[in-house]
């Protein structure tokens, strides 16, 4: 899929003055600062001081969300770390303002996930720290800030997910969910202005509604129409109010909606199409929090998520991982995992940072009016 877009270490010892010379390099190590596992002391000394940390902060991290329940499950296990999930159903925006209303506090988050254009408005605050994972390389250059501030993690398609047995004409465009089948039923995941999925949304609703990247107001007016006709519905989708019927259409990445059609298989007759002509990817980006409350365990667990393991992991909830073509011309990507992975024809498009700036201006100013 996105993989055409992207052109552990370990060590053992058995004597004591080896353990020793461990710790005294995990004490000279500042945790807070090293910006790269080289400079964290290496793989041994930096799993050693997370575990004396013991435990780290997320946030808006669902389970059902790219495979991060069994993501953080394995983690806690393979390390000992309690994580602690802070407000698992929160947005991009609220991620940014978490991270400004608590610095400094025991409560603030560790590390982020959140959309692109979110990431770069924080690291324009300096609320990020410097850090570049051991397979930093393999992450493409435009997908990532030179400082090592923010890098993307995984990506997908905007989709539709629908119910198909309210219909007999199959969905195949945006066009499609005009249908009065699908009356209070179109929803998007979260509010445009401050979640990543609803605002990639509305860009590949402007792109399919003959609007473009540096033209999305096609796409708000889209809304505006299935609003005004009754069929758009202000309710956030996910997998319970999909299963209740309340949801009927969710516009949405395609590893979420095909997760959805997996976990409500026997129950819903959930299909899922990437919409006519638009082919609108794009990736989500981690980060760590410049005042990390658990500074050492926030860099392990960026180097858990890029390694074969983390990567593979997020393969698993059908994602295309930042560095899968490297994994796939190493041999190292589960093969099992990359079938399942929705099969997508026609080449995907990226709006420049510049484009989503721009759109994310338009959508703040637009939304609430409409």
């Amino acid at each position: 899929m996105l993989g055409a877009a992207a052109v552990l270490l370990s060590a053992c010892g058995s004597s004591s003055s080896a353990s020793s010379s461990a710790t005294t390099a995990s004490k000279s190590v500042d945790y807070a600062t090293c910006s790269s596992l080289a400079s964290c002391g290496g793989m041994v000394n930096l799993v050693k001081a997370a575990k004396a940390e013991g435990a780290l902060t997320v946030t808006t991290l669902p389970d059902d969300w790219a495979n991060y329940g069994q993501i953080m499950t394995d983690f806690q296990k393979k390390y000992g770390i309690k994580i602690n999930d802070v407000n698992p159903e929160g947005s991009s925006a609220y991620e940014v303002d978490s991270l400004e209303t608590l610095k400094g506090s025991s409560r603030s988050p560790d590390v982020l996930d959140m959309g692109i254009p979110f990431a770069v408005k924080a690291a324009t605050k300096d609320l990020l720290a410097n850090y570049k994972v051991e397979d930093w390389s393999q992450i493409p250059s435009d997908c990532k800030s030179a400082s090592g501030q923010w890098y993307c993690d995984y990506g997908g398609y905007i989709s539709i997910g629908y119910n198909a047995a309210l219909t007999k004409t199959p969905v195949t465009s945006f066009a499609s969910l005009t249908n009065p089948a699908f009356h209070g039923g179109v929803a998007l995941d979260g509010d445009p202005e401050d979640a990543g999925a609803a605002f990639s949304g509305v860009i590949a609703a402007a792109l399919g509604n003959g609007g473009s990247f540096n033209n999305i107001m096609p796409g708000i007016k889209y809304f505006e129409h299935l609003k005004a006709i009754g069929n758009f519905i202000p309710v956030q989708s996910s997998a319970a109010t999909i299963g209740s019927g309340e949801v009927k259409v969710n516009i949405d990445w395609d590893y979420l909606n095909v997760a959805y059609e997996n976990a409500l298989k026997g129950k819903i007759d959930w299909k899922v199409v990437i919409p006519n002509g638009v082919h609108y990817a794009s990736y989500y980006a981690q980060a760590i929090a410049k005042y990390a409350p658990h500074p050492a365990a926030a860099r392990l667990w960026e180097e858990y998520l890029y390694s074969n393991t983390g990567q593979n992991l997020w393969l698993k909830g059908y994602t295309d991982p930042i560095r899968l073509s490297s994994m796939i011309k190493e041999g190292t990507v589960n093969k099992t995992y990359l079938a399942a992975v929705p099969a997508v024809s026609g080449t995907p498009v990226f709006p420049s940072q510049a484009q989503l700036n721009a759109a994310q201006t338009v959508i703040l100013a637009n939304w609430p009016k409409v």
